[in-house]
């Protein structure tokens, strides 16, 4: 039957209403966001498991639960789903079961496998530590793992015996590791990563590799199922060489043999599907801050070593056998994307997938997962400028097409800013530098925008025309959010990172931002009375460095930065490789570069409005250097305040609410210094 003429009139008339009525993206929208990540295709290529990222309002969590979807998107349903988390999903080599990770009853994290034809589940592990890097063998019959083994603690002097119902103080704690804590992770307590095999119907899972050194990343199996490879480094010096490590292979009787005795890393081995030779992510760093990988191969006994990839000049990642054995998959880095190529074993290289992102959602960096099954079908992850992750897949002759629309419901219906790409050439030395722009919904080119200046961390990561929800919240609030791939950033080739050497930050690179500032007020709708800058991370150090500068910002949100890179490097997790690839020497050699390198050394000059963002547990930007900065701008007497996170690490947006507390406080604090309108106009 045929619609009523006056019923379609009507729904012309509430169709733009409805548009209207769409509010922008707010604070509590956080809470609702879900994306997608570990996507994995079935080897027939007719099904794909993935892991659906759901914001939990009551847990103030990311719960992770397993759906299924087929290629042709009819059928998608859940697997594992409910309040519990669930990750890691591996299909078996013949498809008809799914091994994963998740808790047991007693809290402990363990290996679970489905039988996908009737839904049982058996919990296949009884272990103390958590399971990782799954990996099944060849014939479907037992499933590798990587897992910490608890040492003995240190120990030097013996206490006395304590009495019966005696209550004495915690015993001391003996540190002895190069390193030591970790952040997200605390205080380590003494162990080491092995290699455990397990039946894949359940049983006594066998530990492979021993000593006291750690074994995993990236598990292979060898195709006839003897062996297993790995990558580790187990020389005597292991603990300061934390960019150094082999390949090897250890049997199931446990016999190890070392495949690679090379300068640099040998990681992410995957072995050919006739067993004949891996390949693995090769970087040869030579001690610089900025390296690309190359693809290694050899032959399954060690020998034969090929390097090729080099001239694509972009880092190539996760690699994964073609099933015919004569191409590897992999992704990369180029210009704000990640990509998927595909090397043949002579070494040329073509572009698979344009671009997969998505699973990063609170600011644009570069990010996505892929899969590929026997025929070549690809599944990913996609995500626009304005919806996080969703279920993406390509037949080896097709179109790509999405499966899932996860975030519809709420994103379909909120007014979001629009991402618009700019290129100009740096005023230090002529650099080209691309970068993006996000207007705020409703943008009227003929009117002025406050702007903030958004900096990337890494400092060697991208940013991208990705969503991102703090951004996009920025720009809900009225402002036009810049943001660039500055000197030293990812995807732009060797040479272009290693610009950025022992010299973050710099001049140079807050050249290349100041740069772009300018590029975006010469468009016209850019107010310069009403601009502000914002970074964390690496990117909390240069908009600290930033405004040591330059007076030009109206109010700094500088978030877990580095202030003193001499007490930075002291107190830091992982000192031994940043000073390794960031510094020409010791801290007490190059004293005069660390300082010149600091925040610190420019604090004299600030006298922009500084809001100062830092986790308590941060142990990658330890809270002292908060402090000092904070401290240091009190003596200055500029305009500041600290916002300390309790029980919060590096990653402040690893939960919901910290989310959110990041931007709404970023907001206020730019709203606070932000003149109006008129006023700004007057003054021009």
């Amino acid at each position: 039957m045929r619609p009523h003429l006056g019923l379609l009139f009507i729904l012309a008339l509430l169709s733009p209403l409805a548009l209207g009525n769409q509010k922008t993206l707010q604070s509590e929208d956080l809470f609702d966001l879900q994306y997608v990540r570990d996507v994995e295709i079935s080897p027939n290529g007719q099904e794909i498991v993935y892991v659906r990222a759901i914001h939990d309002i009551m847990c103030d969590c990311v719960r992770s639960n397993i759906w299924m979807v087929d290629v042709t998107g009819v059928d998608h349903q859940p697997l594992l789903s409910g309040r519990g988390n669930y990750s890691s999903p591996k299909f078996s080599p013949d498809g008809d079961r799914l091994a994963y990770v998740a808790k047991d009853e007693a809290g402990k994290t363990q290996l679970f496998v489905r039988w996908l034809a009737n839904g049982q589940t058996a919990m296949i592990t009884n272990l103390v530590e958590s399971p990782s890097s799954i990996a099944w063998s060849p014939d479907g019959k037992q499933i590798a793992f990587s897992m910490r083994v608890p040492a003995e603690k240190p120990s030097l002097a013996k206490p006395p015996k304590k009495p019966e119902g005696a209550t004495w103080a915690a015993p001391p704690v003996v540190i002895d590791a190069v390193v030591y804590r970790f952040d997200g992770r605390g205080y380590l307590k003494p162990g080491f990563n092995h290699v455990f095999v397990v039946p894949a119907d359940g049983g006594h899972a066998r530990q492979l590799t021993d000593g006291d050194y750690n074994h995993g990343g990236r598990l292979a199996w060898m195709s006839d199922g003897s062996g297993i490879v790995f990558s580790a480094n187990r020389d005597e010096n292991w603990q300061y060489e934390l960019s150094e490590s082999d390949l090897y292979r250890i049997s199931l009787e446990g016999d190890l043999e070392q495949l690679t005795n090379l300068p640099g890393r040998e990681t992410s081995p995957a072995v050919s599907p006739d067993g004949q030779t891996i390949a693995f992510e090769r970087d040869d760093h030579q001690d610089k801050q900025y390296s690309i990988n190359a693809l290694g191969l050899i032959s399954a006994d060690g020998s034969n070593l090929r390097v090729i990839g080099q001239a694509l000049d972009r880092s190539i990642e996760n690699p994964n056998w073609a099933h015919d054995g004569q191409s590897v998959y992999f992704d990369y880095t180029d210009r704000g994307w990640t990509r998927v190529g595909r090397i043949s074993l002579d070494g040329q290289t073509q572009m698979v997938i344009e671009g997969i992102n998505g699973t990063t959602i609170g600011r644009p960096y570069t990010s996505g997962d892929y899969s590929v099954a026997n025929d070549g079908t690809i599944a990913y992850t996609f995500g626009t400028e304005k919806t996080p992750a969703d279920v993406w897949v390509k037949p080896v002759d097709g179109v790509a097409e999405q499966l899932t629309s996860l975030n519809e419901n709420l994103l379909g219906q909120r007014k979001l800013g629009d991402v618009h790409e700019i290129v100009y050439r740096s005023s230090v030395d002529g650099t080209e530098i691309q970068g993006w722009y996000l207007t705020p919904p409703d943008f009227d080119p003929t009117k002025k925008y406050p702007m903030v200046l958004e900096i990337h961390g890494g400092p060697h990561l991208a940013y991208g025309p990705h969503f991102a929800s703090e951004l996009q919240r920025m720009a809900a609030e009225g402002y036009v959010v810049f943001y660039d791939n500055h000197r030293g950033s990812s995807g732009y080739g060797r040479d272009f990172g290693m610009l950025l050497e022992y010299k973050y930050s710099s001049e140079e690179d807050f050249g290349d931002h100041m740069s772009g500032v300018d590029a975006m007020i010469e468009k016209g709708f850019i107010d310069p009375d009403r601009l502000f800058i914002a970074g964390g991370s690496a990117g909390g150090i240069a908009t600290a460095y930033a405004i040591g500068l330059t007076d030009r910002f109206k109010a700094a949100a500088v978030t877990k930065p580095v202030i003193n890179w001499i007490s930075k490097t002291l107190t830091g997790d992982y000192y031994p490789s940043q000073i390794n690839h960031q510094f020409p020497g010791l801290p007490w050699d190059e004293f005069e570069h660390y300082w010149a390198r600091s925040p610190l050394s420019l604090v004299g000059n600030v006298t922009t409005p500084t809001l100062l963002m830092t986790g308590e547990d941060d142990f990658r930007t330890p809270m002292s250097e908060t402090e000092q900065y904070y401290q240091a701008l009190q003596l200055q007497q500029v305009d500041t305040v600290m916002i300390r996170l309790p029980g919060t690490s590096h990653g402040i947006a690893s939960r919901p609410s910290r989310l959110i507390a990041k931007i709404d406080n970023i907001l206020a604090w730019f709203d606070r210094y932000q003149p109006d309108e008129a006023d700004s106009q007057t003054t021009q």
